[in-house]
């Protein structure tokens, strides 16, 4: 399993595995203002999340931990994050509850980052093989999580070579239970392939008030196993690259997730690559941006380069405010918009009406 993570950042870091499919954020086009009616000084894209104000809603989603090197990428990630002022996560932490000697590289997290909000990670379907309450409250634990993520990844698993593709309704039972029990939110979050209304229908019914969408367009965990089977001679590569491209592009899977949870708080990520994308993401109807592959690019370079990546992000974002007359991200929210392309064929075939829409997105602001 160790090597499993070591393997999976090197892949992710030097091999084709992102952009197999478009996000469809180049089918939403902000509307300009030549009149904002604001300075640009005036602009203001703090926010909070779980209880903590942070600099502007973005959050670093978890990707890593589980060796002493991967430890490492953590702390820069923690030591970027806290002086920027925005959320992260960790990777699944599934490998240090089973080797207690891997602990160290996620709990290094909040012994840097003790001020910004920091998210925990485990896999659903560890939730079908025993673990319960006292694992995930473990997991918290380690990190003084202020949240955790159960991360969905069907497609992931199937293809893996080591996969445990087990996603029986019984995971809402088990969920279900779980959120009654924990002391913090239950983030249900996708890994690249994007939430459907049908699912977050189902998840919004026995609790779930947190979305990470993480939608297609960005890293493929698909084309991620793809690489690894390849190398290990496992048949499913072949099948593998078939699908790379699947699932629901993040754009929509934002539409979708809204549409069918009103009121739920959604973290928009999956391929949001700028401020621009983080902005049409906010506007769409997230609110939060999550980004992973850019930010540990940057990471690898240290804490410096990903603290300019994080800067650069937030002054496009205020860019983008600006140029559509949103002092905050409040105003992000209910800005006009253009759908078009493929993003509109899609919203219209799923049985969505944008008029409605419209008034969906803008009434949570």
């Amino acid at each position: 399993m160790v090597n499993r993570k070591a393997e999976h950042v090197e892949i992710c870091l030097y091999e084709d595995v992102e952009g197999h499919v478009n996000t469809m954020f180049d089918d939403v086009d902000l509307v300009h203002q030549a009149l904002p009616g604001l300075s640009f000084e005036e602009i203001d894209i703090s926010t909070n999340f779980l209880g903590k104000k942070i600099s502007a809603p973005i959050v670093i989603s978890g990707m890593t931990g589980g060796t002493e090197e991967l430890g490492r990428l953590n702390s820069i990630i923690a030591t970027a994050a806290e002086k920027t002022g925005i959320a992260m996560g960790v990777g699944s932490q599934r490998v240090a509850l089973e080797r207690s000697e891997t602990r160290e590289s996620f709990a290094v997290v909040r012994r840097i980052a003790r001020d910004i909000p920091v998210i925990a990670n485990i896999g659903a379907p560890q939730l079908l093989r025993g673990y319960g309450v006292r694992e995930l409250e473990e997991a918290i634990s380690m990190v003084e999580a202020d949240a955790i993520a159960v991360h969905f990844n069907p497609a992931q698993e199937v293809f893996q070579p080591e996969g445990e593709p087990d996603y029986s309704d019984r995971l809402l039972t088990v969920l279900s239970e779980v959120i009654k029990s924990l002391g913090v939110p239950v983030i249900v979050k996708e890994t690249g392939t994007g939430l459907a209304m049908e699912t977050v229908s189902k998840l919004r019914r026995v609790g779930v008030t947190h979305f990470d969408v993480q939608g297609a367009g960005g890293t493929s965990w698909v084309a991620v196993e793809m690489f690894r089977g390849r190398r290990r001679g496992n048949w499913k590569w072949r099948s593998a690259d078939v699908f790379k491209g699947w699932g629901v592009p993040t754009a929509a899977s934002i539409i979708e997730t809204r549409f069918a949870a009103p009121d739920s708080f959604i973290i928009g990520s999956g391929g949001i690559r700028n401020g621009l994308d983080g902005a049409k993401a906010l506007a769409l109807g997230a609110d939060l941006v999550g980004m992973a592959l850019p930010a540990m690019r940057a990471a690898v370079k240290g804490a410096e380069a990903l603290g300019e990546f994080v800067e650069d992000f937030k002054f496009q974002l205020k860019v983008a405010s600006f140029l559509v007359g949103a002092k905050d991200v409040r105003d992000i929210k209910k800005t006009p918009l253009v759908i078009s392309g493929k993003l509109r064929d899609w919203v219209t075939s799923r049985g969505l009406d944008l008029s409605v829409y419209t008034k969906v997105r803008a009434g949570r602001a």
